[in-house]
């Protein structure tokens, strides 16, 4: 593991690392926060997982997490949203696909498949690698996002209940399979067989049967994304005559900023402390 930086705040450590990627095939970088408990016993950990654009760094600079994941003694890990590197497929010209916008899943489409294995880095690898380096009780795991990463966190989650005893989103995409500036990314990743879509979709994974305890969404009336990307309204749909809950948060002048995220910061890290105990 390369130490890119550390920093101390609010008692604790704000790192940034790197690590060579055998799921993705290039070098990874990520940020990981660990409160001052974790000196003498391990802690809960929260996974963040970014939206489309942005790297370990936009949370990390923007969040406003660290003081009261401090006072809680909770361990935020922060991943890119995608692989890196000059052998890295792209499409330079647009924002919605590739690097930047992995979507956390496997791709199966060439040339996508060779490096766009976001769902095992996320749910597999760098778990099993940052566990090793940080003192992390993973038997309380969390996760989180924003926008595609709201729509990776929820999906994860609901594939992966046994694992996760948390998930909220700011933001998220929750229905991609349908949504005009997901849909095009998820044919080139998986093809055009839309079946194969479903496993990334949380509308669609709650169809077919997949199940989680709770989750808490907050979502901005003045966000551009809302009714074309976002639209969380069909997640409620969805979850009606299931045991899943749902806290559902429409907050009036908020937009799809990090103004956005950091304002409900708070209130996400004490949802999920709540329920990691």
């Amino acid at each position: 593991m390369k130490v890119l930086s550390q920093n101390t705040a609010f008692g604790g450590m704000q790192g940034v690392f790197a690590h060579d990627s055998e799921a993705l095939k290039c070098e990874m970088t990520f940020a990981v926060f660990v409160p001052p408990q974790a000196i003498s016993e391990p802690r809960p950990v929260l996974w963040y997982l970014s939206g489309l654009t942005c790297t370990h760094a936009n949370v990390m600079e923007k969040g406003e997490y660290r003081r009261l994941a401090a006072e809680l003694g909770l361990i935020i890990v922060c991943p890119d949203t995608s692989p890196r590197g000059s052998d890295v497929a792209d499409e330079v010209t647009n924002w919605q696909m590739g690097k930047g916008a992995g979507f956390y899943l496997d791709a199966t489409e060439k040339p996508w498949a060779e490096h766009y294995q976001m769902y095992t880095y996320i749910t597999e690898e760098l778990p099993n690698f940052a566990s090793q380096h940080f003192r992390m009780d993973m038997s309380r795991q969390g996760i989180f996002g924003h926008s595609m990463g709201g729509h990776g966190a929820m999906t994860i989650a609901l594939k992966n209940p046994e694992r996760f005893k948390s998930c909220s989103a700011f933001a998220p995409i929750v229905e991609p399979s349908t949504a005009d500036w997901s849909a095009p990314a998820l044919e080139k990743y998986l093809g055009p067989d839309q079946a194969a879509w479903r496993q990334y979709d949380a509308c669609a994974l709650v169809k077919d049967g997949a199940r989680f305890p709770e989750f808490l969404i907050d979502q901005g009336t003045a966000d551009s994304f809302l009714e074309t990307g976002l639209r969380p309204k069909l997640f409620e749909d969805a979850i009606k005559g299931t045991d899943i809950g749902l806290t559902l948060r429409m907050h009036e002048r908020y937009d799809h900023s990090y103004y956005f995220i950091s304002t409900f910061m708070d209130d996400h890290l004490r949802w999920h402390a709540e329920r990691l105990g």
